[in-house]
């Protein structure tokens, strides 16, 4: 794959007379749409030197945490009274919410976990704001709710997180998550009674809870509390693993793992499924690549042993067996293989189990006797059945072309649960035994629509370079019967390996049940076809990430697909990154834009709490290499005065400490005060929510209603309400 040209900054903010980009002190900016008057965002005389290059940052001030700081607190307040007004007044607005509900209003299950004879697992009733966790005593078993985190809050906006029973059923140790932030506080519920006991381990964040084999305490990942003011700014460091023991206060909890020298290192404990081992990852970025350390639990001090040393590879705890490790790594094979360690012989190397071959192994359980392995080829899954040593079974039975979830078990109990779910059916969830190798439905969700009047199109475009990208595209039959262009959706992510799986959105269903088209592009930077596709898009490559999502839009209407003043892009995190750079680089393209909670700002986003990690695929600023690279595409640092833009709706949340919000605060002032055209360059601010998860199902069906009622009135895009 190529390397990305070298793209300087399209235009300095430093070098943007004032009167041209904000009003009068004291005074709204005004725009031609409609008479629309944004709120003034004051400027400041900053300008610092980057190897040489003078960069403004005329908005640093919106970078305060909104709950010290009033006068971001105040103009984030105007923003939102502007966007509200604006977005309420478009037509189809309502349709669209309460359509986005009537598709929400199914019973939805998580899948079970098994433990000591009981089974837990999440179910929502379809509009309740937090999914419920119950309780089976044996499969068939009467369902008793055991946690309802609806009770939590008035809005609805304290979650239910990670969760875990101890190995014999008897407890359940669950993470409370406060208005979506990564900050977890662990609590401890007595299972038979429901009782909530007086356990309280707070300042998790990034961690798994693993319970040891008797069911008397489990390790945790967490970092030191915050200073006053700064839990959701400061750059998470030095995390620990500690172990906490039921019933005791959390002062008492032993420090199991640390590495005060490498403070950028981050740890995860993982204990097999038979009690034995405590294997704790290590890790500094967001790249597969992991030293690891393993204890044996006898009981006594725990004292971790150096297993895999370095960070240079990926090594995924599969399961165990007596004294044997299974691990996925990419170690000799870019496309994964599964191999064993000795825990009891560190120094001895690995033994291969099963070969790379060309599809990607993506995941990995060891259930009863056997291993699941899960293979992705572009965005499919397989899974397959395969024997300790190594000889496949067979394929695991799915039911039909989708994505495959789940599987997880331990050695001794052949029995699992995986969901299923497609672009038009959502999950459903079964119950597959290893040992019969027989899958039967466990939960099937009611749908309010029928799947046949909606064709999925798998295609290849041409990316710049002439790289074939993958492209799926959803729409009605009809549409596709008559070739007819609609308003098309174009959504994309394209970074950290994820790759983009078949998956059901209601919220999305809305906009194709109303006639509009929804394309969803595979870009390089993602995890589709490995760690080649990977490299391809980050750091010096992320220009190809851009490129391939240009040129999709451009197929999508030299095609048919979209009419020429009818395209919209959508993305999320990363994805809004990606939408931001795009904008900048092509706005003629593009009718309307929806970047969310995304990454603005390429000079600063490893400053603030998690984004140390992303230096992996992004490159760092600090890096003499990489600073005229981030500089190049960072969407704060090249907005296009003089140039028409489409219309732009800008969506974070106040307690997102992934993304922090001062990354949308600082692009949407810039946006504002540039002279970018008529159509509106709105904000939209969500309170007590974070980065999406354990966000409410009634704040989410209002951001997707106001999102994509935006999207329909730039796109033409005629929204009408489905008969009572």
């Amino acid at each position: 794959m190529r390397a990305a040209a070298l793209i300087l900054p399209l235009l300095l903010l430093a070098a943007i007379p004032a009167a041209a980009r904000a009003g009068p002190e004291g005074a709204a900016i005004e725009t031609g749409d409609a008479g629309l008057r944004y709120p003034l965002a004051r400027r400041l005389d900053l300008v610092e030197d980057h190897f040489g290059v003078k960069v403004a940052d005329p908005y640093r001030w919106l970078e305060n945490d909104l709950r010290a700081d009033p006068a971001v607190r105040d103009w984030v307040t105007q923003e939102n009274h502007l966007t509200r007004a604006y977005i309420d007044a478009l037509p189809g607005r309502e349709a669209l919410k309460a359509r986005m509900r009537a598709l929400l209003a199914h019973g939805r299950f998580t899948l079970p976990r098994k433990a000591g004879g009981r089974y837990f697992y999440g179910y929502n009733k379809g509009l309740e704001n937090q999914t419920p966790l119950y309780v089976r005593d044996g499969l068939t078993g009467r369902q008793r709710l055991l946690i309802d985190p609806n009770d939590w809050a008035k809005d609805g906006a304290s979650a239910l997180a990670e969760w875990a029973p101890s190995p014999d059923g008897a407890h359940l140790a669950y993470a409370v998550q406060e208005a979506g932030s990564d900050w977890r506080t662990v609590k401890l519920l007595d299972v038979a009674s429901g009782r909530t006991l007086d356990d309280r381990v707070e300042w998790v964040k990034f961690s798994q809870i693993s319970w040891d084999g008797q069911g008397e305490g489990f390790f945790y990942s967490r970092f030191a509390p915050p200073r006053a003011g700064e839990a959701y700014q400061s750059a998470n460091e030095d995390q620990q693993i500690f172990y906490h023991r039921l019933g005791t206060a959390q002062a008492q909890d032993q420090l199991v793992y640390a590495t005060p020298d490498r403070p950028k290192l981050s740890h995860q404990a993982q204990v097999t499924g038979d009690g034995r081992w405590l294997v704790i990852s290590s890790f500094e970025g967001i790249d597969p690549r992991r030293e690891v350390h393993v204890a044996e639990l006898t009981g006594g001090p725990v004292a971790p042993r150096l297993l895999v040393k370095g960070l240079d590879h990926d090594w995924r705890l599969v399961g165990s067996k007596g004294a044997n490790l299974f691990f996925l790594t990419d170690d000799h094979a870019p496309h994964r293989r599964v191999v064993t360690l000795d825990a009891t012989r560190p120094r001895k190397g690995p033994r291969e189990v099963v070969a790379e071959r060309p599809d990607t192994l993506s995941g990995g359980a060891l259930v009863g006797d056997r291993m699941i392995l899960a293979y992705r080829n572009e965005a499919q899954t397989t899974a397959e059945l395969v024997e300790l040593d190594g000889r496949k079974v067979g394929d695991v039975p799915l039911p039909g072309v989708g994505t495959a979830a789940g599987f997880g078990g331990k050695a001794g109990d052949p029995e699992t649960f995986f969901s299923f779910s497609g672009f038009v059916t959502p999950a459903s969830i079964y119950r597959f035994d290893t040992a019969t190798r027989q899958y039967q439905l466990f939960a099937q969700p009611d749908l309010p629509f029928d799947p046949d009047d909606f064709g999925i199109e798998q295609r290849l475009y041409p990316s710049k370079d002439g790289t074939m990208i993958p492209i799926t595209i959803l729409r009605k039959t009809a549409l596709a019967d008559h070739a007819i262009a609609a308003p098309t959706i174009l959504y994309g992510y394209g970074g950290f390996n994820i790759a983009l799986t078949p998956g059901y959105s209601a919220v999305r269903m809305a906009w194709l049940e109303q006639g509009g088209v929804y394309a969803i592009a595979n870009l390089r930077g993602g995890g589709e076809f490995g760690k080649a596709w990977h490299d391809a898009g980050r750091g010096a490559n992320k220009q190809n990430v851009f490129d391939d999502f240009i040129a999709a839009g451009e197929w999508l209407k030299a095609n048919g697909f979209t009419p020429q003043d009818g395209l919209a892009i959508e993305g999320r995190s990363n994805g809004g990154l990606l939408v931001g750079a795009v904008v900048n680089q092509r706005p003629d393209l593009f009718a309307a834009a929806l970047p969310a909670v995304g990454v603005m700002d390429m000079l600063r986003f490893d400053r603030f709490t998690a984004g140390r990690y992303w230096v992996d695929d992004y490159g760092s600023p600090e890096n003499r290499d990489d600073f005229p690279l981030l500089y190049g595409y960072s969407p704060y640092h090249n907005i296009l005065g003089g140039k028409d833009y489409p219309a732009i709706l800008v969506s974070t949340a106040d307690t997102d400490d992934r993304v922090v919000p001062a990354h949308s605060f600082k692009y949407a002032a810039a946006l504002q005060a540039a002279d970018l055209g008529a159509k509106p360059r709105l904000l939209r601010v969500e309170s007590r929510a974070g980065h999406g998860a354990g966000k409410p199902v009634d704040k989410l069906i209002d951001e997707y209603a106001d999102s994509y009622a935006f999207a329909a009135h730039f796109t033409g895009l005629e929204i009408k309400p489905r008969p009572r």
